[in-house]
């Protein structure tokens, strides 16, 4: 019976040692409003030891907002999750902040009126690809194996599969047809047991769709 290979192990931080600007997510973020998979990562030259600081902004403890990040994701230098506490009430007739400020400007404040501006949780799905620079708006929901171009802003939530750019992004393109996705989403390869992905290597990153559907 061959060998499995083995694999990274999940529980580093800096999993490539001679690349220490490449940490392993789960176990460097310390909010627990910040969920991240297995083998989730970010790259950065100056160390990723500070990506809550540097890239998941207006993130408080009092608004509750989640950032998940699923599985197997690539993140690049300079993402920018933006998060619910950047939002501004849009419902007045004035969006300044008063609520921020102690006195009668807070106690006179509405926070249901701070709060119906508010968009949910910040999803990311598995095996994402977002690219140097881009930025996450508030409440996006980017789906598996989606790719997000560099510099792009995600306005709005990103379909599986698909590949996006600009500002606002837009879908560029699909990157496989409709009846190869809901396959891939059938497959779900990023829950298997770490071992059997190793195995499997070859067929996910070489498109053979037909060996994944029948790998041990």
């Amino acid at each position: 019976m061959p060998v499995t290979p083995s694999a990274p192990n999940p529980g580093d931080k800096f999993p490539v040692a001679e690349f220490p600007r490449i940490g392993f997510l789960k176990n460097i973020v310390r909010s627990s409003l910040i969920e991240v998979g297995d083998y989730s990562y970010y790259d950065d030259p100056d160390g990723p030891e500070r990506f809550e600081e540097k890239c998941v902004l207006y993130h408080y403890d009092f608004i509750g907002d989640r950032l998940v990040i699923g599985r197997y994701c690539a993140i690049a230098t300079g993402v920018q999750f933006i998060m619910n506490g950047a939002n501004h009430a849009l419902g007045g007739f004035s969006t300044f902040p008063f609520s921020i400020f102690p006195g009668g400007w807070r106690d006179g404040s509405d926070p249901a009126a701070y709060a119906s501006g508010y968009r949910g949780n910040t999803v990311v799905g598995n095996y994402v690809w977002i690219g140097m620079d881009a930025t996450i708006l508030p409440g996006m929901t980017i789906g598996d194996g989606a790719i997000v171009g560099m510099k792009s802003v995600v306005s709005k939530d990103v379909p599986p599969y698909a590949v996006v750019a600009g500002n606002p992004a837009r879908v560029v393109r699909m990157r496989f047809p409709a009846d190869t996705i809901d396959r891939l989403q059938a497959i779900a390869w990023w829950d298997w047991p770490v071992d059997k992905v190793t195995r499997n290597i070859a067929a996910i990153t070489g498109a053979d769709l037909h060996a994944l559907e029948h790998a041990q």
